[in-house]
């Protein structure tokens, strides 16, 4: 599979079959399948999010679960039009333990961002966003190849080596986890906030 990926994708369509075949970490022997990116070629906007969840593991989509929701919802209320935005995720399978039934989200590690990453810098490749939106710990590792502390960075202008504009902030799946109601409308006013930023940097 490494020599396969090595290759240059032409499409978002082949790119997409080649993760479908990855083996380069383990989480593919417990996951449904992988799930790529979604959206136009020649998208405004890059998001990525950490990794597929139940939900988006089950359909082969990003973002239809919980949090996709948050996000659809954050995007129309930043001025962001669904249509010039590209979703996908740092890592393409879902990490997860059993709880019973359950199947409960696990964080992927250093290992599994890195190995996956050739998928993301193909998406990148292909799609050539003006704007990438980070959302968490796991998507800025993923794009930047480093550790990043969130708090420093978020509402700032990064740029990459290619000039692409960075913002990184939030992962919408963290606004579910508050419980006291004025918390979480202050963080998503905080959330749509910095996407209002990364959407006046084009």
């Amino acid at each position: 599979m490494d020599e396969d990926s090595r290759a240059p994708f032409t499409s978002l369509r082949r790119l997409a079959t080649a993760e479908q075949a990855c083996a380069r970490c383990t989480l593919y022997r417990d996951a449904t399948q992988a799930v790529p990116g979604e959206g136009p070629s020649g998208a405004t906007f890059m998001l990525i999010g950490e990794q597929p969840g139940d939900k988006e593991d089950l359909a082969g989509k990003p973002f239809v679960g919980p949090a996709g929701r948050i996000l659809d919802q954050a995007l129309h209320d930043a001025g962001i039009a669904r249509g010039d935005v590209f979703v996908t995720n740092a890592v393409k399978h879902f990490k997860h333990e059993m709880r019973g039934k359950r199947r409960l989200h696990k964080r992927p590690n250093t290992y599994e961002i890195d190995r996956c990453r050739i998928w993301l810098d193909g998406e990148r490749k292909l799609v050539k966003p003006a704007v990438i939106i980070a959302l968490g710990v796991t998507a800025a590792r993923g794009v930047t190849g480093k550790a990043v502390i969130i708090t420093k960075i978020r509402g700032k202008t990064l740029s990459l080596a290619d000039s692409t504009k960075l913002f990184v902030t939030v992962h919408p799946s963290s606004l579910l986890r508050i419980e006291d109601e004025d918390e979480k409308h202050n963080a998503y006013r905080q959330f749509v906030a910095d996407l209002k930023k990364a959407a006046a940097a084009v």
